[in-house]
């Protein structure tokens, strides 16, 4: 692991909650998509949050102890153990309907030796890649100087010509032009941090570039607010689902 990755497992083994709830965050969503998808309307909003919250439990709980030489990627760990929760839950649900008593199932290792045969689709693949880089925005968001990253957020995300965008802030279109670069030196900078942080394997490590998170500006504003918008609907929607339960 490179040494991003191993202060965050150290983290975790240490038991500092803040690292917990950077897992909550950033993948929380994810996790809970690819529960209800395979849930089938079998389980409801509260038991995919439960199921969420014991599967980042479990990988907090056994990350140190993961061996990346297996060939599995950090999504398709993660993906291991919710299907471990999720086969756990409906198998209690079973025996409880045949009246007869189910020692619950413990997570041990098994999911560790399984997450290499788990089958991770193309959807949940790219719904982890950019939970990653929606945590750097979100990240670089907070580090920037608000008038800064509002110039990157209007011409980018919402693709608000610059001219617009100086008239409106009360700034020159050469400025403008200073804020977009300096705001996209910290999201390069970011981006490459937390994909490191949350990655066990060279292909991995990889996805940023191969998505067009690399050195052309444009094709980097492009490919980012892309990976913004998409991860935006994905935590609307997880929002949705909440507020309905509850």
């Amino acid at each position: 692991m490179n040494t991003l990755t191993t202060s965050f497992v150290r983290r975790l083994r240490d038991r500092d909650e803040t690292a917990w709830f950077e897992l909550w965050e950033i993948f929380g969503p994810v996790l809970r998509a690819q529960l209800t998808k395979w849930g089938r309307g079998r389980i409801g909003v509260e038991t995919v949050r439960d199921l969420t919250q014991e599967t980042l439990a479990a990988l907090s709980d056994s990350i140190d102890r993961f061996d990346p030489a297996r060939g599995a990627r950090f999504s398709t760990w993660l993906l291991s153990i919710a299907k471990h929760a999720l086969g756990d839950e409906i198998d209690r649900r079973m025996a409880l309907k045949r009246g007869s008593g189910r020692k619950p199932a413990e997570f041990d290792e098994r999911f560790m030796g399984q997450a290499a045969l788990v089958e991770a689709d193309d959807v949940y693949q790219q719904n982890v890649f950019r939970a990653k880089v929606y945590a750097a925005i979100r990240k670089a968001e907070s580090e920037a100087d608000f008038l800064r990253f509002q110039v990157y957020r209007m011409r980018v995300f919402d693709n608000v010509p610059g001219k617009d965008v100086a008239e409106q802030l009360g700034i020159s279109e050469p400025t403008v032009s200073r804020y977009l670069q300096k705001v996209r030196d910290l999201l390069r900078k970011r981006t490459a941090e937390i994909v490191a942080t949350y990655s066990f394997t060279p292909d991995e490590m990889a996805e940023a570039s191969a998505a067009g998170l690399g050195e052309d500006d444009s094709g980097f504003d492009e490919a980012l607010a892309e990976i913004y918008h998409r991860q935006s609907r994905l935590i609307l929607n997880d929002e949705a689902a909440a507020s309905a339960a509850f």
